[in-house]
């Protein structure tokens, strides 16, 4: 059983933080650079961050960057979005995705499991 399973949204004030965590099973984890992404209502789902099988090398999308950092717990098999100053625009569903491999990539097609999401709403 191969699952990723997000958790940790919600609604937060503009400034405000969230950490979200994608617990994993059924493969080895410790293999697999690991992706956040996010998709608003009429946009395409784009990249957040990816964070490789170790944890030593992140990426993060211009957007996101100096606010968001990725993390991961390869003891439990679970990859962490740490979620600060957060605006408006943030609002989007995010999604955990797995790649086939050990280093990351910003491209979505490159990911081949994902989450089911979780709502991130960022409004007064």
């Amino acid at each position: 059983q191969l699952l990723l399973v997000e958790s940790g949204g919600g609604l937060v004030q503009p400034g405000g933080s969230l950490r979200l965590s994608c617990t994993t099973s059924g493969f080895t984890f410790e293999h697999h650079a690991m992706g956040w992404f996010r998709q608003a209502p009429g946009k395409e789902r784009e990249a957040v961050s990816c964070i490789s099988d170790s944890g030593g090398r992140t990426n993060y999308a211009d957007s996101v960057k100096g606010r968001f950092t990725i993390s991961r717990d390869n003891a439990k098999n679970t990859v962490y979005l740490q979620m600060n100053s957060l605006k408006p625009e943030d609002t989007a569903v995010y999604y955990c995705a797995r790649t086939l491999y050990k280093l990351c990539m910003n491209i979505v097609r490159e990911y081949d499991y994902w989450g089911q999401g979780t709502q991130v709403t960022v409004s007064s």
